[in-house]
């Protein structure tokens, strides 16, 4: 038993929450219910005290944002979606963790009604609040006006010990306090227990100074299982507008669990039948399985409470629209999501520029000319950067730096925080009102790999700029040379990733990437100038179809396929093997989700039927012997690069015409 387990009256509304965890987990035979019956009390406090909501419209627009940030405690927050009235019926709950239920192992945003984001890796949902709570500072600051204060809600989080040992915590808790992001209030579950048992061992932290000097409210220790105490630090905390709160809430693990209460055996296992029935005892829960009487679940409603809101902020809405029309109109269409009506001919504007301008520039400034001409008609567009700024392009002349008080910012600072920067887009997205855009190297995409997978598997619309993008990094040598990142993130479902060759390519990207709502879009861009290709109109539509013939030959003998800088190889090496006499086709693919998802009459008719192939990539070889076949040829390289200008790299390592040449000379 946990030492510092502190005292608790069990109550009815508690043992609603504690009884359906315990009871879904022990059906499911699988699942974690001690954090669930740690944190009822806490639960009960937020959700039936502060948390505004309506369980009939889970999607409107200004209700509070809750974030279960210890997301493997998912059947505490499905029990408080079932108990308050969302369309999470019983069955759903009996049928926890088994497949096709809405009720996962983890909590899953678009999946579960109410589930705001989707959490399991830990800290990441600290993270995604302080991306929803910095996008209803930026929204209130655009848009509210005196007396109409139509964005305007808070963002709560729970969060246990792995959370906050996790380094994101760190990143994004300096953030937070840094923005005084005083709608923010954090609930930790400092129950001392990790799956491992008592954190003694590894977790020594004293979490209250730390938090202090991140610029945080913090209050507590105080026992998060009292009620009235949870209350007054509840209020004690927003009464203060300019700091997060953090509030350490001291809990046992399991409560009410006669034997595994305060230990580890609690954490990630079913109890028993044994110790749910002594569980029943402890708690004063005299109810069969998945039942809960009518008087707790009219206590627990939150449907009449939720009308109440959404229609008093309908009213205020209705009002704020006839005052100021052209902000409430423009406030509905980013909210919808919705791409303005100018971003076409914006658009479409970029490609003819680039067209007639025909730049040899490196894609990286491409990029930037990208978001120079598209910004200006997407005011929903929120940039950002990992201290590289100016390395990854990602001003523009319109850029204002996010400062509180800025109210038309367009612009965040993350510092040197790859993982908090991609985390916190991801909860600016899901948010609504933004769509951001993050920045780094390519190689220190290892640093945000889990909020990259995470964007993906939300479907989150975001857009990565991720520059240095092989050896052409040049001097800094094989620690900032990315030769396995392009390929590996190739393999996250629903990402996609796009290496374009020149100023045409990544302009499609950037706008792709904009019009894109069902997940995030990665580009991977160039250091190095790269030369412009001529393309007819159809294979400026080509290019969204993520690979397409460059330059074809009558009676081709062989295929070359490249992206990014090596398409300018294959194209030397086309025009040697054409004075050669050996006519050559050259496709360039520069997204392969893209090109994969076309037809197979679309991918036949690029690739050719028959003909031999060459791939030529600098970085790993593996994933393009899906096109190149066995038989085929890959010019990249499956090892470490070295430091020297990026130019003799290239020449070292093979990444030349001749080497091209050679390759399709032995298969021909």
């Amino acid at each position: 038993m946990n030492s510092r387990t502190p005292s608790i009256d069990f109550t009815p509304l508690t043992g609603a929450l504690r009884a359906l965890a315990m009871d879904a987990v022990q059906q499911a035979n699988s699942g974690h219910p001690g954090m669930p019956l740690g944190m009822a009390e806490i639960a009960e406090v937020v959700w039936r005290r502060h948390l505004r909501h309506n369980p009939a419209n889970p999607g409107w627009s200004n209700r509070d944002r809750f974030v279960l940030s210890n997301g493997h405690g998912s059947m505490l927050l499905y029990a408080l979606l079932h108990l308050t009235g969302y369309d999470l019926p019983i069955d759903e709950l009996k049928k926890f963790r088994q497949l096709g239920s809405k009720t996962p192992g983890h909590p899953e945003v678009h999946y579960t009604p109410g589930v705001e984001t989707t959490t399991g890796p830990l800290g990441q949902g600290l993270a995604n609040a302080v991306g929803f709570a910095l996008a209803e500072k930026m929204l209130a600051a655009q848009f509210n006006r005196p007396g109409f204060d139509v964005v305007d809600h808070r963002s709560w989080v729970f969060l246990g010990d792995g959370c906050l040992m996790e380094g994101i915590s760190h990143e994004v808790a300096s953030l937070a306090g840094l923005w005084k992001l005083g709608k923010l209030t954090a609930y930790y579950d400092d129950n001392n227990i990790s799956i491992d048992g008592e954190v003694d061992g590894w977790f020594a932290d004293d979490t209250r100074k730390r938090f202090e000097a991140y610029g945080w409210q913090v209050i507590g220790p105080i026992n998060g299982h009292d009620a009235a105490a949870l209350q007054a630090a509840t209020l004690e905390a927003r009464a203060d507008a300019e700091r997060p709160a953090l509030i350490i809430c001291r809990t046992t693990i399991g409560a009410g669990a006669p034997t595994k209460a305060g230990t580890s055996d609690s954490h990630g296992a079913p109890l028993g039948a044994a110790e749910i029935d002594g569980t029943r005892k402890a708690i004063g829960w005299n109810h069969p399985a998945f039942e809960v009487p009518a008087d707790i679940y009219a206590q627990w409603d939150a449907k009449a409470a939720g009308a109440k809101a959404e229609g008093e902020w309908n009213t205020l809405f209705a009002a704020y629209a006839a005052a100021h029309p052209e902000l409430a109109s423009e406030l509905k269409r980013r909210l919808a999501g919705e791409l303005p009506a100018g971003f076409k001919a914006a658009a479409d504007a970029l490609i003819e520029k680039v067209q007639a301008k025909a730049e040899t520039i490196a894609t990286r400034k491409a990029s930037q000319n990208a978001i120079e001409a598209l910004a200006p008609a997407l005011p929903e567009l929120l940039g950002g950067s990992a201290d590289l700024a100016g390395s990854n392009l990602t001003h523009w002349s319109g850029t204002k730096d996010f400062l509180p008080g800025v109210a038309d910012a367009n612009y965040i600072n993350y510092g040197v925080r790859e993982f908090a920067e991609v985390a916190i887009a991801n909860g600016i997205a899901l948010h609504g009102g933004f769509i951001p855009y993050t920045a780094t190297f390519l190689v220190f995409s290892d640093y945000c790999r889990s909020a990259i997978r995470m964007a993906a598997l939300m479907h989150i619309r975001q857009v990565m700029v991720f520059t240095h993008d092989s050896i052409g990094v040049g001097e800094d040598g094989p620690t900032h040379q990315p030769v396995e990142h392009t390929a590996s993130l190739r393999l996250i479902p629903n990402l996609n990733v796009w290496r374009p060759a020149d100023t045409t390519e990544a302009s499609v990207a950037w706008i792709h990437g904009i019009e894109r709502a069902d997940g995030p879009t990665l580009l991977a861009l160039t250091r190095q100038n790269l030369p412009f290709n001529t393309r007819s109109a159809q294979q400026l539509a080509d290019i969204r179809k993520g690979g397409y013939v460059l330059v074809d030959a009558a009676d081709a003998k062989a295929v070359i396929i490249a992206t990014g800088s090596e398409v300018g190889v294959a194209l030397a090496a086309q025009k040697q093997l054409a004075e050669a006499g050996v006519p050559v086709r050259v496709v360039s693919m520069p997204c392969n989700r893209l090109f994969d998802q076309q037809d197979a009459a679309y991918k036949a008719a690029v690739l050719g039927k028959g003909l031999p192939r060459v791939a030529i990539e600098a970085g790993v070889t593996d994933g393009w012997y899906k096109y190149v076949g066995l038989d085929g040829i890959v010019i990249g390289m499956d090892r470490f690069g070295e430091s020297g200008p990026g130019g003799t790299l290239f020449k070292h390592f093979g990444f030349t015409p001749e080497k091209v040449v050679e390759a399709v000379t032995k298969l021909v």
